[in-house]
């Protein structure tokens, strides 16, 4: 494990421990004060985009953005899919959309990109996806190259650098507001109040909270009226790590499985395993994006025998950071979509309604 690794495994058990020894009380205390700092520096920082002290720049094309609250875990890569397909499906022709993601050039190799960017071209054939740290100069290129009338956001709440037509924030119903602290101390990338920027919020993973009406009541208070979009992940199809065989999910029932994964949320990721039927032998949960080699495979291929696991599960994320033939039991691939169970209308019409003045 890396020294970033372990850092952050470190960062993570001073905070979680109930009863924290010395040096994890000190720990604390450090983070709070860096909060502290970081919290005085967004709220600086918003200041000056609210007063006008900071310039925002314009692109000839409307601009979606899909952000989020937290760090890591609400599901935006599903939801962006979701909305790229309902957007060129919409009657928006030729290269219609483009998403535009972290990095500085688009490679399928994930190491260059990043995983999610290769992630969402696996996903959308024949839509441009322009990757930029810098989201005000990857939408004047996406806008260059390929015209579109719509770029999509992924990730972008905060770079408010960048005008956008349409806000919607993504909250994860089964943690919200990542511990209620800004970072280091918690999750949270801003104050919850900032969440009055948005146009609507999507809540994730709402078939696994449980406590979604109090939650639904403080974003009424906290965004008076704005929409609420509930979704759920929907396993959708499984499928060894090349993609060369698929079985329905249900397929996992009764199965004694261990779940691998390197994501934001990994609790989510059993949790749906179990709901499938799965029985949970065992489970390794990664630092986010981790970068799997031999020797993460043989400790999984190790746990996976001392639990009498058949099975090694993994998210479509995950996928894209392992290497095929490695492990000596099966990796399967457990790929999910979004569902939108309460306000596709509401949704639909916030397009339609932006589309409609952005491009018209």
């Amino acid at each position: 494990m890396s020294l970033k690794s372990l850092l952050r495994a470190g960062v993570r058990r001073a905070v979680a421990v109930e009863q924290p020894t010395l040096p994890q009380r000190t720990a604390r205390g450090a983070l709070t004060l860096a909060a502290l700092g970081y919290g005085a520096a967004v709220r600086l920082r918003s200041a000056g985009y609210g007063l006008g002290l900071l310039r925002v720049h314009r692109l000839p094309c409307g601009v979606v953005c899909v952000g989020n609250l937290t760090v890591g875990g609400t599901g935006k890569t599903p939801t962006v899919i979701t909305l790229a397909r309902r957007l060129t499906e919409g009657g928006r022709t030729g290269s219609g959309v483009a998403v535009v993601s972290d990095g500085r050039d688009l490679f399928r190799d994930w190491r260059r990109a990043g995983d999610e960017a290769v992630l969402l071209v696996k996903s959308l054939p024949g839509v441009p996806i322009v990757i930029g740290g810098d989201r005000v100069a990857a939408g004047r290129l996406a806008v260059q190259r390929f015209g579109p009338d719509t770029l999509l956001l992924d990730d972008g709440f905060q770079h408010r650098q960048l005008h956008r037509d349409l806000d919607l924030v993504m909250l994860d119903a089964t943690d919200p507001f990542g511990g209620g602290r800004l970072l280091p101390r918690g999750r949270l990338r801003e104050p919850v109040a900032a969440l009055q920027r948005a146009h609507a919020v999507i809540l994730s993973r709402t078939d696994q909270a449980s406590e979604l009406a109090g939650l639904r009541r403080r974003l009424e208070q906290v965004i008076p009226g704005a929409p609420q979009v509930l979704t759920r992940h929907r396993p959708s199809s499984l499928t060894d790590l090349t993609g060369s065989w698929e079985r329905p999910p249900e397929s996992l029932r009764g199965r004694r499985v261990l779940a691998m994964s390197g994501i934001g949320n990994p609790l989510a990721f059993h949790r749906t395993l179990a709901d499938l039927g799965a029985v949970l032998a065992a489970a390794l949960a990664f630092p986010d994006h981790h970068p799997y080699g031999p020797a993460d495979l043989a400790r999984v291929d190790a746990a996976a025998r001392e639990a009498g696991a058949e099975l090694i599960v993994t998210t479509a994320k995950d996928a894209i950071r392992t290497p095929a033939g490695v492990s000596s039991r099966p990796v399967l691939v457990l790929r999910v979509d979004l569902e939108i169970t309460e306000g596709a209308d509401l949704l639909e019409r916030l397009l339609m309604q932006w589309a409609g003045g952005a491009c018209g």
